[in-house]
């Protein structure tokens, strides 16, 4: 308990620095109803309800959103302050628990524009960001990170393997202003890069005439030019018997450098002799806002599960990944532990059970067993 108040302490301490814009635990016992949204829709929805499940880390701080009914579509969302994070960092987090051990279902989130109508959510309502591990079968075991620019939905490339056992698992997504992107399960990092390069967005670059794109390739070549000229190892002395007429410019030897590549961030190498400038052109991607949302405004669970039974709980939206890592740690960070412990003890319980039933039915065969014997010898002796 003590390290729960020192984690809550940490983070009411970040509160002041950071912004939450939305933040859920399910606390407060059935006011979650006065939150969240169910989408009437289709009058065949899946109903929530609260439940920490058949095991857990702590009764009341474990229970969240529990799907109850199999083969069934799901939509509820809740509303908060819309913002936009233009500029800024964008972190979403929450926990989920397949403690049904999912064979076919959704256990992702949606987070939503400010104008989405929650009565009516559906797989066709619009929504910025989709996040969060699907699984089904042998073949999709994945975690989903789908980012909505220029009217399209764009799918991360990689494939990022979700966790696919009955405990809770705390998932993390962030997006930054400098368009890369950190994918985080159970507070470690599993994959990161840039959200330019590894999203499908080839559809969204711009047609240029030739005349651009031979402007756009003298440029390149310009950049790979002072690349190397910015490389010349300057205390080097030219050697005593060079020929400039005879023998041309004199070759400077180079400094140790990686090979030129548009792009490339500096790898040890000091920051003074780092020459790298962004391209601007027509048809460059970064000069869109990739993962910036203007009118963020709800999140929501939209999904299919064949066999119902995950919990979703602890839900952020927030600018701070230290507030988030702080909040993962003081929830399921605390929490985790003893539900691994509480699943044990059961499986133990239910282990010696069945082995006290089979060790019955045993006994009670060879008792009927006997006891057809017996009456088969006295049929035989009466005859």
């Amino acid at each position: 308990m003590a390290g729960v108040r020192v984690l809550w302490g940490i983070c009411m301490l970040r509160v002041a620095l950071a912004t939450v814009y939305f933040q859920e635990e399910f606390l407060d016992g059935e006011h979650w109803r006065n939150r969240w949204v169910q989408s009437t829709n289709d009058s065949r929805f899946g109903h929530f309800r609260l439940s920490s499940g058949k095991f857990y880390g702590h009764k009341e701080k474990d229970k969240g959103l529990q799907t109850t009914q199999n083969g069934r579509f799901y939509a509820i969302s809740a509303r908060f302050k819309p913002f936009s994070n233009k500029g800024k960092t964008l972190v979403i987090q929450y926990t989920v628990k397949h403690e049904q051990k999912m064979d076919c279902g959704g256990g992702y989130i949606k987070v939503f524009p400010a104008d989405v109508d929650q009565k009516n959510l559906n797989g066709k309502s619009q929504y910025y960001i989709m996040f969060g591990p699907d699984i089904c079968g042998f073949d999709i075991k994945k975690v989903h990170v789908i980012l909505h620019f220029k009217n399209q939905y764009h799918e991360n490339k990689k494939l990022i393997r979700c966790k696919v056992d009955g405990f809770t698992h705390l998932y993390t997504l962030i997006l930054r202003p400098d368009l890369s992107y950190n994918v985080k399960i159970d507070g470690q990092s599993i994959e990161s890069g840039s959200i330019e390069y590894d999203w499908n967005l080839t559809s969204l670059k711009k047609e240029t005439s030739p005349a651009e794109s031979k402007d756009w390739e003298q440029t390149k070549d310009n950049k790979a030019q002072d690349w190397e000229k910015h490389f010349l190892d300057a205390s080097a002395s030219k050697q005593s018997d060079w020929n400039g007429e005879l023998d041309g410019d004199w070759p400077a030897s180079m400094l140790q450098k990686p090979p030129y590549q548009d792009g490339l961030k500096p790898e040890g190498i000091d920051k003074d002799i780092w020459l790298h400038h962004k391209m601007k052109n027509t048809n460059y991607l970064t000069q869109y806002d990739l993962s910036e949302f203007e009118n963020i405004g709800a999140i929501g669970l939209e999904l299919w599960q064949v066999r119902s039974g995950t919990i979703f709980d602890n839900f952020l939206i927030t600018d701070d990944e230290e507030y988030a890592d702080n909040f993962g740690k003081a929830t399921w960070g605390e929490t985790k532990g003893p539900e691994r412990e509480m699943d044990a003890i059961q499986a133990k319980e239910e282990m010696k059970k069945a082995r006290e039933e089979e060790e019955e039915e045993l006994l009670l065969g060879k008792m009927n067993g006997r006891e057809h014997y017996f009456n088969r010898f006295h049929r035989r002796n009466e005859l």
